[in-house]
């Protein structure tokens, strides 16, 4: 299927799911943005026992949502290029160093105890914007927004495994792109199989993956700079969360590459939080997926990682 069309029923999908009301959800379910509830377990954020389970097609946060107008580069990509030539940029742009960014991520159960009474459907939304707010040469233009739909079959477990509690197994459907026409163009399409982990304060998110093949490559070598799996490593203490997001190539040469971002989301003033979010590698967005630099942010935090 076209990635544009992917792209387009993907956010439609998403768009109606908003506007259906769930009539099996509590009335004293969490709203989207109620930072009274704060999500401290697996269970609370991908409702695994009978406890936290809220219906289908109730809108729930997926991944953090912020909003920072000061995340600066070490070193902005203002010629993006592609292991195929026909996605090179032929120009140089003189991006700014500092940028405004968000990201906006959303789930929602489509279907419940698919077999028997294990398997949850869910379809996942995220959107990442990067905004050249301060360059007035370039009339302040958004300079990349990626676009990544998702299907994820979830299944709640309760082992130990290496001393750690298995909460959750899986398998996703993902599509990644960025929506622009040639030479920017970037897009993939990939299998993920996930596993989730606490123990204590701490959380672990495990994802390997299988890149489908795209007859119209747009970057060939995006599992080599991006990466082949992630890994997610959560602590909570108090009001503070401490995370750390690192994939890698799985290689090793000159292949061995990879990206890790950390934050830290800490407390302000009332419900105010702030983050503190460090970047450091390749793929900070598509557009810049074999191009490696440091970013430094502070955000306004509405929703964590749990």
């Amino acid at each position: 299927m076209n990635n544009k069309r992917i792209l387009s029923l993907g956010t439609a999908f998403v768009a109606v799911c908003l506007t259906i009301p769930d009539t099996h959800a509590q009335t004293d379910s969490d709203p989207l943005f109620n930072k009274k509830q704060v999500f401290r377990t697996l269970s609370d954020r991908w409702e695994l026992d009978s406890t936290t389970q809220k219906g289908t097609f109730l809108v729930t946060a997926y991944k953090p949502l912020y909003v920072t107008a000061g995340r600066w580069s070490s070193d902005p990509n203002g010629q993006p290029v592609s292991e195929n030539p026909a996605y090179n940029y032929p120009f140089n742009i003189p991006l700014g160093r500092y940028e405004a960014r968000f990201q906006l991520s959303l789930k929602v159960k489509l279907l419940q105890g698919i077999f028997g009474k294990h398997g949850d459907l869910w379809a996942g939304y995220t959107q990442k914007s990067h905004w050249q707010i301060y360059n007035t040469t370039f009339s302040r233009p958004f300079r990349e927004t990626n676009y990544e739909p998702e299907l994820i079959l979830n299944f709640a477990t309760n082992f130990s495994f290496l001393g750690l509690k298995t909460r959750m197994l899986g398998i996703a459907f993902n599509h990644q792109s960025n929506g622009r026409a040639i030479p920017l163009s970037r897009s993939w399409n990939r299998v993920i199989l996930h596993a989730g982990f606490e123990q204590g304060k701490w959380v672990i998110l495990f994802r390997p993956w299988l890149r489908l093949p795209d007859a119209e490559d747009e970057n060939p070598a995006i599992t080599d700079n991006i990466g082949r799996a992630d890994a997610t490593v959560i602590y909570r203490t108090g009001r503070h969360l401490f995370s750390a997001v690192g994939s890698h190539s799985l290689r090793g040469g000159t292949k061995n590459r990879g990206q890790v971002q950390f934050d830290w989301t800490f407390p302000v003033t009332g419900n105010l939080r702030g983050d503190l979010q460090i970047l450091h590698g390749y793929g900070e967005t598509l557009i810049d997926y074999n191009h490696k630099q440091t970013t430094i942010g502070v955000a306004v935090s509405l929703v964590d990682w749990l």
